[in-house]
C-alpha cells in the first residue's frame, strides 16, 4: 500500500506543478535517463526525450493560468520496481499569450498513462497523454 500512495503522490506532484507554478519538482519526479520518453496531448506530438519534455512541460504550465485538473478512475499496476498508472484526465485553464495580452479558455478531456520505476524512489520513466475527441 505504501508504494501505491507514493506513486499517486508522484502523479499529483506532476499536475500540481501546473497549479502552483513550482516547476522545480518536474525534474525531481522524472527519470533523467536516456530511456525516458514522452508523448503529449498538445503539439509537438513526436516522441520526446527527458530534456525536451521538461522544457515543454515548463512552457505549458507557465502558459496556462487558473490551471486545474481532475484525475478520474486511476488504475495502478505494480510489477516489482515498475508501475503503470492509467487514468482519465480533465485539464482546464486559461491559455495566456503574454505578447498579445490575450487568453483562451481551454478544457482538455483525455487519457493518461504513466510508467514509473523505483530508483530508489518512484520516478516517471514514460508519459503518454492523449485527448479524447476534439
Amino acid at each position: 500500500m505504501a508504494d501505491t500512495s507514493e506513486i499517486i503522490k508522484v502523479i499529483e506532484t506532476f499536475f500540481e506543478s501546473g497549479k502552483t507554478k513550482d516547476l522545480s519538482s518536474l525534474s525531481q519526479i522524472q527519470l533523467d535517463d536516456p530511456n525516458f520518453s514522452s508523448f503529449s496531448d498538445v503539439p509537438p506530438y513526436d516522441l520526446k526525450d527527458y530534456k525536451t519534455t521538461i522544457a515543454l512541460e515548463e512552457l505549458r504550465f507557465i502558459s496556462i493560468s487558473d490551471y486545474s485538473y481532475e484525475i478520474k478512475n486511476p488504475k495502478i499496476s505494480i510489477f516489482d520496481n515498475t508501475a503503470v498508472v492509467a487514468f482519465e484526465l480533465n485539464q482546464k485553464g486559461m491559455l495566456v499569450d503574454n505578447k498579445a495580452f490575450t487568453g483562451e479558455h481551454i478544457s482538455i478531456n483525455g487519457r493518461a498513462t504513466f510508467v514509473l520505476v523505483k530508483k530508489p524512489t518512484w520516478k516517471i520513466a514514460h508519459i503518454h497523454l492523449s485527448k479524447i475527441g476534439s
